[in-house]
Protein backbone atom coordinates (compact mmCIF):
# COMPACT_ATOMS: atom_id res chain seq x y z
CA UNK A 1 0.00 0.00 0.00
CA UNK A 2 1.05 3.68 -0.71
CA UNK A 3 1.14 5.49 2.67
CA UNK A 4 -0.65 8.98 2.81
CA UNK A 5 0.86 11.85 3.38
CA UNK A 6 1.67 11.12 7.03
CA UNK A 7 2.05 7.60 6.91
CA UNK A 8 -1.56 6.50 7.17
CA UNK A 9 -1.07 3.17 5.17
CA UNK A 10 -4.13 1.52 5.11
CA UNK A 11 -6.93 2.55 2.30
CA UNK A 12 -10.63 2.24 2.80
CA UNK A 13 -12.03 1.14 -0.07
CA UNK A 14 -14.89 3.07 -1.66
CA UNK A 15 -18.41 2.85 -2.62
CA UNK A 16 -21.57 4.26 -1.67
CA UNK A 17 -21.46 1.90 1.71
CA UNK A 18 -19.05 4.16 3.59
CA UNK A 19 -21.50 7.40 3.22
CA UNK A 20 -24.43 7.96 5.67
CA UNK A 21 -26.46 10.99 5.15
CA UNK A 22 -26.50 11.38 1.29
CA UNK A 23 -29.82 10.71 -0.94
CA UNK A 24 -26.82 9.35 -3.75
CA UNK A 25 -23.61 8.95 -4.27
CA UNK A 26 -21.86 9.89 -7.45
CA UNK A 27 -18.72 9.48 -9.53
CA UNK A 28 -16.71 12.39 -9.28
CA UNK A 29 -13.44 13.19 -11.34
CA UNK A 30 -11.39 10.81 -9.15
CA UNK A 31 -13.38 9.89 -6.11
CA UNK A 32 -16.99 9.78 -4.75
CA UNK A 33 -19.66 12.68 -4.23
CA UNK A 34 -22.19 12.36 -2.16
CA UNK A 35 -25.16 14.18 -2.76
CA UNK A 36 -28.56 15.72 -0.88
CA UNK A 37 -30.27 15.42 -4.18
CA UNK A 38 -30.75 12.92 -6.70
CA UNK A 39 -29.74 14.14 -10.45
CA UNK A 40 -33.69 14.35 -11.41
CA UNK A 41 -33.71 16.90 -8.63
CA UNK A 42 -30.93 19.09 -9.20
CA UNK A 43 -32.23 19.43 -12.60
CA UNK A 44 -35.43 21.07 -10.99
CA UNK A 45 -33.24 23.68 -9.24
CA UNK A 46 -33.32 27.05 -11.39
CA UNK A 47 -32.18 29.22 -8.20
CA UNK A 48 -27.98 29.82 -8.04
CA UNK A 49 -28.21 29.88 -4.57
CA UNK A 50 -29.96 26.93 -4.08
CA UNK A 51 -27.45 24.90 -6.78
CA UNK A 52 -24.32 25.99 -4.39
CA UNK A 53 -26.13 25.40 -0.12
CA UNK A 54 -27.46 21.60 -1.83
CA UNK A 55 -24.42 21.01 -2.85
CA UNK A 56 -22.86 21.48 0.75
CA UNK A 57 -22.40 18.39 2.35
CA UNK A 58 -24.79 19.12 5.77
CA UNK A 59 -25.33 15.70 7.97
CA UNK A 60 -23.21 13.64 5.66
CA UNK A 61 -20.11 11.52 7.36
CA UNK A 62 -18.44 8.30 6.50
CA UNK A 63 -19.19 5.68 8.31
CA UNK A 64 -16.18 3.34 8.82
CA UNK A 65 -14.93 0.60 11.06
CA UNK A 66 -11.06 0.26 12.18
CA UNK A 67 -8.85 0.10 15.43
CA UNK A 68 -7.04 3.14 14.11
CA UNK A 69 -5.60 6.19 15.89
CA UNK A 70 -5.44 8.60 12.96
CA UNK A 71 -7.82 9.14 10.03
CA UNK A 72 -6.73 11.20 6.65
CA UNK A 73 -9.27 11.47 3.88
CA UNK A 74 -8.38 13.19 0.29
CA UNK A 75 -11.22 15.65 -0.97
CA UNK A 76 -11.84 18.08 -3.07
CA UNK A 77 -14.00 20.76 -1.58
CA UNK A 78 -15.48 23.82 -2.73
CA UNK A 79 -16.10 26.39 0.14
CA UNK A 80 -18.92 29.03 -1.15
CA UNK A 81 -17.24 32.25 -0.51
CA UNK A 82 -18.50 36.08 -2.04
CA UNK A 83 -15.93 36.49 -5.06
CA UNK A 84 -12.74 35.13 -6.49
CA UNK A 85 -10.57 37.36 -3.86
CA UNK A 86 -12.26 36.22 -0.80
CA UNK A 87 -10.38 34.25 1.51
CA UNK A 88 -11.33 30.71 2.03
CA UNK A 89 -12.26 29.82 5.53
CA UNK A 90 -11.65 26.73 7.17
CA UNK A 91 -14.12 24.22 7.58
CA UNK A 92 -14.09 21.42 9.96
CA UNK A 93 -14.33 17.96 10.59
CA UNK A 94 -14.95 15.62 13.60
CA UNK A 95 -15.62 12.10 14.07
CA UNK A 96 -17.70 10.24 17.02
CA UNK A 97 -18.19 7.21 18.34
CA UNK A 98 -21.73 6.65 19.23
CA UNK A 99 -23.11 9.92 20.79
CA UNK A 100 -19.17 10.96 21.72
CA UNK A 101 -17.11 13.24 19.41
CA UNK A 102 -13.80 11.73 19.57
CA UNK A 103 -11.53 13.81 17.11
CA UNK A 104 -11.88 16.95 14.81
CA UNK A 105 -9.27 18.87 12.72
CA UNK A 106 -9.64 21.78 10.69
CA UNK A 107 -8.98 22.09 6.38
CA UNK A 108 -9.10 24.37 4.27
CA UNK A 109 -10.98 23.34 0.69
CA UNK A 110 -8.96 24.17 -2.54
CA UNK A 111 -12.37 25.01 -4.61
CA UNK A 112 -14.95 28.11 -4.03
CA UNK A 113 -18.42 28.44 -4.61
CA UNK A 114 -18.75 31.92 -6.31
CA UNK A 115 -21.96 33.66 -4.96
CA UNK A 116 -22.43 37.30 -4.15
CA UNK A 117 -26.32 38.43 -3.42
CA UNK A 118 -26.29 41.05 -5.68
CA UNK A 119 -24.96 39.56 -9.07
CA UNK A 120 -26.48 35.95 -8.33
CA UNK A 121 -26.22 35.22 -12.29
CA UNK A 122 -22.16 35.26 -11.97
CA UNK A 123 -22.69 32.33 -9.60
CA UNK A 124 -19.96 29.97 -10.08
CA UNK A 125 -17.72 27.39 -8.96
CA UNK A 126 -14.27 26.75 -9.25
CA UNK A 127 -12.25 23.85 -8.56
CA UNK A 128 -8.85 23.38 -7.24
CA UNK A 129 -6.43 19.97 -6.38
CA UNK A 130 -7.94 17.81 -3.44
CA UNK A 131 -6.30 18.76 -0.02
CA UNK A 132 -5.66 15.80 2.81
CA UNK A 133 -7.67 16.59 6.45
CA UNK A 134 -5.52 14.24 9.30
CA UNK A 135 -7.39 13.43 12.47
CA UNK A 136 -6.53 12.04 15.54
CA UNK A 137 -9.32 9.72 16.70
CA UNK A 138 -7.43 7.41 19.45
CA UNK A 139 -8.84 4.38 20.35
CA UNK A 140 -6.02 2.58 21.87
CA UNK A 141 -6.36 0.10 18.90
CA UNK A 142 -9.74 -1.26 20.04
CA UNK A 143 -12.31 -1.84 16.89
CA UNK A 144 -14.85 0.66 16.22
CA UNK A 145 -17.16 2.27 14.30
CA UNK A 146 -16.66 5.73 13.80
CA UNK A 147 -18.66 8.49 11.70
CA UNK A 148 -16.36 10.87 10.40
CA UNK A 149 -18.37 14.13 9.63
CA UNK A 150 -17.79 16.24 6.49
CA UNK A 151 -18.12 19.77 6.81
CA UNK A 152 -21.55 21.66 6.38
CA UNK A 153 -20.05 24.46 4.55
CA UNK A 154 -18.68 22.48 2.02
CA UNK A 155 -19.10 20.61 -1.31
CA UNK A 156 -17.10 17.69 -1.05
CA UNK A 157 -15.80 15.11 -3.49
CA UNK A 158 -13.86 11.99 -1.56
CA UNK A 159 -11.17 11.24 -3.14
CA UNK A 160 -9.41 8.43 -0.63
CA UNK A 161 -9.88 7.33 3.31
CA UNK A 162 -7.03 5.92 5.17
CA UNK A 163 -5.64 5.13 8.15
CA UNK A 164 -2.89 3.86 10.72
CA UNK A 165 -4.44 0.54 10.82
CA UNK A 166 -7.15 -1.86 8.64
CA UNK A 167 -10.13 0.24 7.67
CA UNK A 168 -13.55 -0.66 6.12
CA UNK A 169 -16.80 0.69 5.40
CA UNK A 170 -18.87 0.15 8.98
CA UNK A 171 -21.70 -2.13 8.62
CA UNK A 172 -25.42 -1.09 8.62
CA UNK A 173 -27.18 0.59 11.57
CA UNK A 174 -30.27 -0.70 13.15
CA UNK A 175 -31.17 2.88 14.19
CA UNK A 176 -34.72 4.37 13.22
CA UNK A 177 -33.82 6.81 10.08
CA UNK A 178 -34.73 10.52 9.98
CA UNK A 179 -35.10 12.93 7.65
CA UNK A 180 -35.37 16.49 7.88
CA UNK A 181 -36.48 19.19 5.52
CA UNK A 182 -35.61 22.69 6.97
CA UNK A 183 -34.02 25.97 5.63
CA UNK A 184 -30.48 27.72 6.77
CA UNK A 185 -31.25 27.52 10.44
CA UNK A 186 -31.39 23.99 9.95
CA UNK A 187 -28.44 23.41 7.38
CA UNK A 188 -26.27 24.72 10.06
CA UNK A 189 -25.80 28.63 9.22
CA UNK A 190 -23.37 29.93 12.25
CA UNK A 191 -22.85 26.69 13.61
CA UNK A 192 -18.91 25.92 14.94
CA UNK A 193 -19.16 22.76 13.22
CA UNK A 194 -21.44 20.24 11.80
CA UNK A 195 -21.60 18.24 15.21
CA UNK A 196 -22.55 21.02 16.42
CA UNK A 197 -25.64 22.12 14.18
CA UNK A 198 -28.66 21.55 15.76
CA UNK A 199 -30.07 18.45 13.64
CA UNK A 200 -27.28 16.57 14.33
CA UNK A 201 -26.90 17.71 18.12
CA UNK A 202 -30.93 16.23 18.29
CA UNK A 203 -30.11 12.88 16.25
CA UNK A 204 -27.16 12.37 17.99
CA UNK A 205 -28.93 12.20 21.30
CA UNK A 206 -32.06 10.51 20.28
CA UNK A 207 -29.88 7.95 18.45
CA UNK A 208 -31.29 8.27 15.38
CA UNK A 209 -29.83 8.23 11.40
CA UNK A 210 -30.41 11.76 10.00
CA UNK A 211 -30.64 12.64 6.29
CA UNK A 212 -30.82 16.36 6.06
CA UNK A 213 -32.58 18.02 3.70
CA UNK A 214 -31.92 21.33 4.67
CA UNK A 215 -30.95 23.99 2.39
CA UNK A 216 -30.13 28.03 3.39
CA UNK A 217 -32.66 30.24 1.85
CA UNK A 218 -34.42 27.50 0.17
CA UNK A 219 -36.81 25.80 2.58
CA UNK A 220 -40.11 26.96 -0.38
CA UNK A 221 -41.95 23.91 -0.21
CA UNK A 222 -40.87 22.98 -3.50
CA UNK A 223 -42.66 19.94 -5.19
CA UNK A 224 -39.78 18.03 -6.17
CA UNK A 225 -37.78 18.12 -2.47
CA UNK A 226 -41.52 15.96 -1.58
CA UNK A 227 -41.10 14.10 -3.96
CA UNK A 228 -37.47 13.25 -2.79
CA UNK A 229 -38.76 12.74 0.97
CA UNK A 230 -41.54 10.86 -0.25
CA UNK A 231 -39.02 8.07 -2.14
CA UNK A 232 -36.24 8.04 0.69
CA UNK A 233 -36.70 5.46 3.01
CA UNK A 234 -37.65 7.01 6.57
CA UNK A 235 -39.17 6.39 10.21
CA UNK A 236 -39.28 9.62 11.07
CA UNK A 237 -39.74 12.61 8.40
CA UNK A 238 -39.58 16.44 9.79
CA UNK A 239 -41.02 19.89 7.97
CA UNK A 240 -39.34 22.88 9.19
CA UNK A 241 -40.94 25.75 7.06
CA UNK A 242 -41.47 29.36 7.12
CA UNK A 243 -39.05 31.92 7.79
CA UNK A 244 -37.58 31.80 4.14
CA UNK A 245 -40.87 32.21 2.46
CA UNK A 246 -41.49 35.09 4.73
CA UNK A 247 -37.96 36.58 4.23
CA UNK A 248 -38.31 36.27 0.74
CA UNK A 249 -42.35 37.45 0.71
CA UNK A 250 -42.17 34.54 -1.53
CA UNK A 251 -45.98 33.85 -0.96
CA UNK A 252 -49.40 35.01 0.77
CA UNK A 253 -51.59 33.60 3.21
CA UNK A 254 -53.68 32.42 0.43
CA UNK A 255 -50.88 30.32 -1.16
CA UNK A 256 -49.08 29.27 2.00
CA UNK A 257 -51.49 26.60 3.51
CA UNK A 258 -52.39 24.95 -0.23
CA UNK A 259 -48.84 24.55 -0.75
CA UNK A 260 -48.05 22.88 2.48
CA UNK A 261 -51.08 20.56 1.93
CA UNK A 262 -49.45 19.57 -1.33
CA UNK A 263 -46.21 19.10 0.33
CA UNK A 264 -47.62 16.87 2.54
CA UNK A 265 -49.88 14.73 0.12
CA UNK A 266 -46.88 13.90 -1.69
CA UNK A 267 -44.60 13.07 1.24
CA UNK A 268 -47.69 10.93 2.07
CA UNK A 269 -47.69 9.54 -0.92
CA UNK A 270 -44.70 7.21 -0.46
CA UNK A 271 -45.20 7.44 3.63
CA UNK A 272 -49.07 6.21 4.43
CA UNK A 273 -48.10 5.99 8.11
CA UNK A 274 -45.05 7.70 8.49
CA UNK A 275 -44.83 9.92 11.75
CA UNK A 276 -44.39 13.27 10.27
CA UNK A 277 -43.76 16.15 12.38
CA UNK A 278 -44.53 19.57 10.89
CA UNK A 279 -42.55 22.18 12.76
CA UNK A 280 -43.60 26.17 12.44
CA UNK A 281 -40.56 28.41 12.97
CA UNK A 282 -38.86 29.89 15.96
CA UNK A 283 -38.36 33.21 17.07
CA UNK A 284 -37.23 36.27 14.83
CA UNK A 285 -38.24 39.49 15.82
CA UNK A 286 -37.73 41.35 12.71
CA UNK A 287 -40.71 39.45 10.89
CA UNK A 288 -42.83 38.14 14.04
CA UNK A 289 -45.76 41.02 13.27
CA UNK A 290 -44.61 42.40 10.23
CA UNK A 291 -44.09 40.57 6.65
CA UNK A 292 -40.74 40.31 4.97
CA UNK A 293 -38.54 41.04 2.80
CA UNK A 294 -36.24 41.01 5.07
CA UNK A 295 -32.19 42.49 4.23
CA UNK A 296 -29.08 43.47 6.07
CA UNK A 297 -28.27 46.61 7.55
CA UNK A 298 -26.35 48.29 5.35
CA UNK A 299 -25.34 51.28 8.17
CA UNK A 300 -23.99 48.49 10.50
CA UNK A 301 -20.67 47.01 10.50
CA UNK A 302 -22.33 43.59 11.21
CA UNK A 303 -24.79 41.49 9.21
CA UNK A 304 -28.25 42.52 10.84
CA UNK A 305 -31.65 41.01 9.82
CA UNK A 306 -34.44 44.15 9.25
CA UNK A 307 -37.34 43.91 7.43
CA UNK A 308 -38.84 46.31 4.56
CA UNK A 309 -42.34 44.75 5.39
CA UNK A 310 -45.30 46.02 7.80
CA UNK A 311 -48.11 44.77 10.06
CA UNK A 312 -50.30 46.73 7.20
CA UNK A 313 -48.87 43.99 4.72
CA UNK A 314 -49.80 41.60 7.00
CA UNK A 315 -53.19 42.15 7.37
CA UNK A 316 -53.59 42.88 3.73
CA UNK A 317 -52.45 39.15 3.37
CA UNK A 318 -48.97 39.14 3.60
CA UNK A 319 -47.18 36.51 6.08
CA UNK A 320 -45.34 37.08 9.11
CA UNK A 321 -44.28 34.32 11.43
CA UNK A 322 -47.24 34.42 13.41
CA UNK A 323 -49.55 33.99 10.65
CA UNK A 324 -47.08 31.19 9.80
CA UNK A 325 -47.71 29.28 12.70
CA UNK A 326 -51.33 30.15 12.59
CA UNK A 327 -51.64 28.48 9.31
CA UNK A 328 -48.98 25.45 10.07
CA UNK A 329 -51.23 24.36 12.98
CA UNK A 330 -54.70 25.18 11.16
CA UNK A 331 -53.24 22.76 8.31
CA UNK A 332 -52.19 20.03 10.58
CA UNK A 333 -55.21 20.15 12.38
CA UNK A 334 -57.24 20.26 8.79
CA UNK A 335 -56.04 16.82 7.43
CA UNK A 336 -57.10 14.84 10.52
CA UNK A 337 -54.08 12.39 10.55
CA UNK A 338 -52.90 10.56 13.77
CA UNK A 339 -49.10 10.09 12.12
CA UNK A 340 -49.07 14.22 11.65
CA UNK A 341 -47.49 16.51 14.67
CA UNK A 342 -47.64 20.11 14.76
CA UNK A 343 -44.90 21.35 17.14
CA UNK A 344 -44.53 25.00 17.70
CA UNK A 345 -41.50 26.68 16.77
CA UNK A 346 -41.38 28.88 19.56
CA UNK A 347 -40.97 25.84 21.96
CA UNK A 348 -37.81 25.25 20.24
CA UNK A 349 -36.40 29.22 20.47
CA UNK A 350 -39.02 31.92 22.02
CA UNK A 351 -38.70 35.47 22.26
CA UNK A 352 -37.78 34.83 26.14
CA UNK A 353 -35.01 32.96 25.11
CA UNK A 354 -33.67 35.79 22.83
CA UNK A 355 -33.44 38.15 25.48
CA UNK A 356 -31.07 35.96 27.30
CA UNK A 357 -29.37 33.95 24.48
CA UNK A 358 -29.65 36.48 21.43
CA UNK A 359 -29.31 35.72 17.81
CA UNK A 360 -26.36 36.68 16.39
CA UNK A 361 -27.34 38.38 13.19
CA UNK A 362 -31.13 38.40 14.44
CA UNK A 363 -32.30 35.94 12.58
CA UNK A 364 -29.82 32.69 12.31
CA UNK A 365 -28.96 30.54 15.62
CA UNK A 366 -25.40 30.72 17.38
CA UNK A 367 -23.61 27.79 18.66
CA UNK A 368 -25.91 27.88 22.39
CA UNK A 369 -28.90 28.35 20.43
CA UNK A 370 -27.93 25.46 18.30
CA UNK A 371 -27.39 23.51 21.05
CA UNK A 372 -30.55 24.57 22.82
CA UNK A 373 -32.95 23.56 19.85
CA UNK A 374 -30.66 20.33 19.37
CA UNK A 375 -31.64 19.56 22.94
CA UNK A 376 -35.71 20.38 23.28
CA UNK A 377 -36.09 18.78 20.03
CA UNK A 378 -34.49 15.60 20.94
CA UNK A 379 -36.59 15.27 24.29
CA UNK A 380 -39.85 17.27 22.80
CA UNK A 381 -39.85 16.04 19.89
CA UNK A 382 -37.49 13.28 18.75
CA UNK A 383 -38.06 10.66 21.80
CA UNK A 384 -41.65 11.41 22.36
CA UNK A 385 -42.40 10.39 18.30
CA UNK A 386 -40.14 7.36 19.00
CA UNK A 387 -42.09 6.16 22.31
CA UNK A 388 -45.74 6.76 20.74
CA UNK A 389 -44.95 4.84 17.59
CA UNK A 390 -42.31 2.22 19.31
CA UNK A 391 -39.42 2.85 16.91
CA UNK A 392 -36.46 0.95 17.62
CA UNK A 393 -33.25 2.92 18.67
CA UNK A 394 -30.17 1.38 19.53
Amino acid sequence: MTPGPRGAAHRCELSSDVFRGAVSVEPGEGGLVPARLPGWARARVDDPFMRMTSAQAAGVRLAVRTAASVIEVDYRGARMVASEDAAIPPSRWEVTVGSVCVGGADAVATGRAVFAFDQPERARTLTGPATTVRIDVGGGGVERDLEVWVPYTDAVEVVAVRADRPIRAAGPRAAPRWVHYGSSISHGYTADSTVGTWPVIAARRAGVQLTSLAFSGSAMLDGFIARVIRDLPAEVISVKAGINIVSADAMRRRTFAPALHAFLDTIRDGHPRTPIVVASPIWCEPVEERAGPTYEDPDLPYPWQRTRGTAEDVRQGKLSLRVVREETARVVAARGDDALVAVDGLTLYSGRDAERMPLPDNLHPGPDVHALIGERWSSQVLEPVLQEYALHRE
